[in-house]
């Protein structure tokens, strides 16, 4: 059965639809903030969607990551007779394939060009020289970071930035600011999402160590924001470094 009408409950891969088949969309999270103007039904967050809402919708298909979404809230999705796609990326090089088999062979669309574009962004991308150890916070109160098995931590690395805590047991661990202060980093990473770092909230905590305040949809979504996340990036993570 063709593909007409798809909830997302991504919100990079609702800017992915929407740069490639708009007409597709009818609902998406709260959070899928771009594009701009985005005018679908809103079906409240990634961690909670309005399941009743969704089937009222009468999706042919529902976009899903497993890291984002919950596996109950898909099981009813599926329960109610929905279809779900889930999508499963933890690095840049699972992203694009991924990105590809959801458009291509889930909504039966063409590859569109802008993965095209994204693909050779990155691969044309020349291997760092060196690698600077860093701190990725990604939230605070209580202070929690990037650790292993990550996107964004292996966006970092193929920039010239080494997580200082790829190698921990946990992918998002909780440390002590303390103990992030004394870890041998020298460049603090400071996303603006999912906690909102700026230059008045984060950097005050590591005094004396240089900081990077970054785009956390270049450092953390795979769509169309791949197409100019890695000079955006590079622009922001060595700025002061």
């Amino acid at each position: 059965m063709p593909v007409r009408r798809v909830v997302s409950l991504v919100p990079s891969l609702t800017e992915a639809l929407a740069a490639t088949a708009p007409g597709l969309l009818v609902g998406a999270t709260d959070w899928c903030t771009h594009p701009a103007g985005l005018d679908v039904e809103r079906i409240r967050g990634t961690k909670n969607p309005d399941v009743p809402r969704i089937v009222g919708l009468r999706p042919d298909l529902v976009v899903a990551n497993e890291e984002e979404n919950r596996a109950a809230d898909l099981d009813a999705l599926r329960e109610a007779g929905v279809e779900v796609w889930v999508t499963r990326i933890r690095t840049l090089g699972e992203a694009f394939p991924a990105l590809d088999a959801m458009l291509t062979e889930g909504c039966g669309l063409a590859r569109p060009g802008w993965l095209d574009r994204a693909e050779a962004a990155w691969a044309d991308l020349p291997v760092p020289a060196a690698s600077v150890p860093a701190v990725v916070p990604i939230w605070r109160r209580p202070w929690m970071v990037l650790g292993r098995d990550t996107f964004a931590g292996d966006v970092l690395a193929r920039l010239g930035v080494r997580n200082v805590y790829a190698g921990h047991a946990e992918r998002y661990p909780k440390v002590p600011l303390e103990e992030l202060r004394a870890s041998g980093a020298e460049l603090v990473v400071l996303p603006d999402e999912p906690y909102a770092f700026s230059a008045d909230d984060g950097p005050e905590a590591f005094a004396g160590l240089p900081s990077a305040l970054v785009s956390g949809r270049h450092l953390t979504w795979y769509g169309p924001s791949l197409v100019e996340a890695a000079e955006v990036l590079r622009g922001q993570l060595f700025a002061t470094a």
